[in-house]
């Protein structure tokens, strides 16, 4: 579709809305980034991280639309009419939802299996009913290095936990213990990142250069719950291996932990 047409319309600044909007734009195509936030990843990036990188999207000349969400989508003759909820119209040949799933689980309340923020899988990926496997972005898992359940939505987690509910459905019972990491490449920025990622946790930074290159971690009570290795690469084993120890850390012992060169 982008290939034939000009105008598109992505809802969300999550890490794929924000992403898809890079990558139209960086195609020539004209395109509006709605959210709900202040700022892009808002939730995620420390405040000034994200306010920078609202400023780098509009100097590329995507429309941000800040602090809004969309109540309608009509077809027309032409393309799409798009309404938000603060009264904006858009006149569009494409419209991008990038405001990540809501898990498909009839299938799996119809036979009984238990429920919560997605499937409940232990750590061999079985469901409470008996030779019933679930994997993926549906599945809540237990998280051994964080310790607590968890549900996410990209790619190597879905490689990663489908591979190892397909060798225990062939008999290896064996455990999950992958970390999932994420990642996403914004124009000229990118990131890898891995554990929890939250701007209401406390967060160190350890810029090489303010912005451009450098680590953020995020932590709870003293232990590092998440790392941001922003255009940081190849260091993914080097913040997992982090997560899993207990700490308790300060800011002072965090900085030049994992190299940003």
């Amino acid at each position: 579709m982008a290939d034939k047409h000009e105008r598109f319309l992505v809802i969300g600044a999550g890490f794929i809305g924000s992403e898809i909007a890079a990558a139209l734009n960086m195609v020539g195509k004209k395109v509006a980034l709605v959210f709900p936030g202040s700022a892009i990843g808002d939730n995620v990036y420390p405040a000034h991280l994200a306010q920078f990188i609202n400023e780098a999207y509009k100097g590329k000349g995507v429309e941000l639309i800040p602090g809004d969400s969309i109540s309608d989508v009509e077809k027309t003759s032409s393309g799409y009419k798009v309404t938000s909820k603060n009264g904006r119209s858009f006149e569009v040949d494409g419209v991008v939802a990038g405001i990540g799933i809501k898990p498909n689980v009839e299938l799996a309340k119809a036979i009984g299996a238990k429920v919560e923020n997605g499937i409940v899988v232990d750590d061999r990926q079985r469901t409470s009913v008996a030779d019933v496997f679930a994997a993926g972005d549906v599945a809540q898992f237990p998280n051994a290095l964080l310790g607590k359940a968890r549900r996410v939505e990209h790619e190597d987690n879905a490689l990663q936990m489908g591979h190892q509910a397909g060798r225990n459905m062939a008999g290896a019972d064996e455990a999950y213990t992958h970390t999932p990491y994420f990642y996403a490449d914004m124009f000229e920025l990118g990131y890898e990142a891995v554990g929890e990622l939250s701007s209401k946790l406390e967060i160190v930074e350890d810029w090489k250069e303010k912005h451009k290159t450098g680590v953020v971690y995020y932590l709870d009570q003293g232990r590092v719950r998440g790392a941001l290795l922003w255009n940081v690469w190849g260091r993914v084993d080097q913040a997992t291996a982090l997560i899993g120890q207990p700490g308790p850390f300060t800011a002072k012992d965090l900085i030049g932990k994992i190299s940003a060169d």
